[in-house]
């Protein structure tokens, strides 16, 4: 890594700009020992670095950061990509990943993309600028590609299953994990199942669908593309689906609800339509939020707290390549 001239780093004294030879004739030191000291070299007596931090107060010195940055190779800062920050799932992986941050004194840079492909590409542009150490996307948007293109840079780590790629990833199977719920709706006696996700592009969405018509398969029923309800993200949409499911002439009996959030929003917006849970429509949701817990919803408990945390220890040990894979457990609750 280059390191800073002492030309690029600059002091402000009085109302003038001054570089680093004020304050090395103001400590009575070399230009290159007001460099190392800046830079934390190891190589500077105890003397002339109490010199030299002496004249660095008395003129209020205040370092251009960047530039020490740039000299250091590492800002201590990581970069964290994020669809909504007002969610509930990515709350909760945001809580593991700035614990673990504390813990190791580090900073984040969160970027709110809305799966806009060019705001996730500002992300990479910025790594690439050594803006942040590290880059950790929650839920990508980019193809791999673009992806594959900015591993120079620095190291991007995934919340997806990246293994066999050049990227570290903390994961769940979500095929595994959607059979799993899939079959227990079905030992249940549920026949007719249908999902709601949040987006029907990416790679989780991807293995859900793989798992459900793998499912479907297997018991010799056809693919419906009408019990597949997308775009449900929030507790609102699940007033969406419901007016969905009045008007169909062959409802499922059952729905498995990518969120929480969403599974809550069906349910309340059921019971004030007199459809009944699980009687009239079984409701099984996923992450096991705060949410699922007080309206005692069957659930998939995603241990989202203890991914974030790995995720950040992946980012910070970004000279190896590394993958996760986190277990999910059902929880039975009573809206199936």
């Amino acid at each position: 890594m280059k390191r800073v001239s002492e030309q690029e780093i600059f002091i402000r004294i009085g109302e003038g700009m001054a570089n680093i030879k004020d304050i090395a004739k103001m400590a009575g030191v070399s230009v290159t020992t007001v460099s190392r000291v800046l830079n934390d070299h190891p190589y500077v007596s105890e003397e002339k670095r109490q010199a030299v931090l002496q004249a660095m107060e008395q003129s209020n010195y205040q370092p251009n950061v960047n530039a020490v940055h740039l000299s250091r190779g590492a800002t201590r800062l990581v970069g964290v990509v994020i669809p909504f920050i007002n969610h509930p799932y990515f709350g909760l992986l945001l809580e593991g990943i700035a614990e673990e941050a504390l813990k190791n004194n580090y900073k984040l840079v969160m970027i709110q993309t809305n799966y806009e492909e060019e705001r996730e590409l500002e992300a990479l542009t910025m790594l690439k600028h050594k803006q942040f150490d590290a880059l950790i996307i929650c839920s990508r948007i980019c193809p791999w590609q673009t992806i594959e293109d900015y591993l120079e840079y620095g190291p991007i780590v995934l919340s997806e299953d990246a293994r066999g790629k050049e990227v570290s990833s903390t994961f769940i199977d979500h095929y595994g994990a959607f059979t799993e719920a899939l079959e227990y709706l079905s030992g249940k006696g549920y026949g007719k199942i249908g999902y709601c996700i949040g987006r029907k592009s990416g790679l989780n969405s991807m293995q859900r669908e793989r798992a459900y018509k793998d499912f479907l398969k297997k018991r010799s029923e056809p693919f419906d593309e009408g019990l597949v309800f997308s775009g449900c993200f929030n507790f609102e949409d699940g007033e969406k689906v419901v007016k969905q499911f009045k008007v169909m002439e062959n409802p499922p009996s059952a729905l498995l609800v990518t969120s929480d959030q969403v599974a809550a929003g069906i349910i309340t917006c059921c019971r004030a339509e007199g459809i009944e849970i699980p009687g009239d429509l079984a409701v099984m949701g996923f992450d096991n939020q705060p949410i699922a817990k007080i309206m005692k919803i069957t659930t998939l408990e995603i241990p989202l707290v203890e991914m974030g945390r790995n995720l950040l220890q992946q980012a910070i040990h970004g000279d190896k390549v590394l993958h996760k894979e986190m277990s999910v457990r059902l929880i039975s609750r009573e809206t199936v």
